[in-house]
């Protein structure tokens, strides 16, 4: 399968979307800048002292590329543990550090909502009413103004 199949079927079947009545964790990513916001919910099952991703969900208010992201990183995160689970948002971080910031900043708020999700349910470990953790993209969806060549302006 192609990765443009890929992405297509990300895009008009994402996997993981809505919510997760029996999560134990959630966590947001959120673009300040216009209002685009990620929701990540985690059912964290304890193993052995192991706990990992049994099932995760997201919704977001964003563009398609969100909803691919979201699509495509959940699955990448489900049956990690925990810290799995921080290294594939380090590894996506690492990744997005190439990409222009307005084709990072999607990817980036599903990154760190699944970041705010592990950060919940381990603060909740010590204080079960903890609120969900936020985290805020570096990036921004705006592209830099293209510069305009005024030399071939014709009055």
């Amino acid at each position: 399968m192609s990765m443009d199949t890929v992405l297509i079927e990300h895009m008009m079947n994402p996997k993981n979307y809505g919510t997760l009545p029996l999560s134990n964790a959630e966590g947001i990513g959120k673009n300040p800048e216009n209002g685009e916001k990620v929701a990540i919910y985690i059912h964290v099952k304890e193993d052995e002292e192991k706990p990992y991703i049994d099932n995760i969900a997201f919704q977001a208010i964003g563009c398609s590329t969100t909803i691919v992201a979201g699509s495509m990183l959940t699955e990448e995160a489900k049956g990690l543990t925990l810290d799995g689970a921080r290294n594939l948002v380090d590894a996506t971080m690492k990744l997005l550090d190439k990409l222009p910031p307005e084709d990072a900043a999607c990817s980036e708020m599903v990154a760190l909502a699944i970041k705010a999700a592990v950060d919940t349910y381990e603060k909740r470990r010590e204080e079960s009413d903890y609120p969900p953790f936020t985290y805020r993209v570096s990036n921004t969806c705006t592209p830099k103004d293209e510069e305009i060549n005024d030399e071939n302006t014709v009055d």
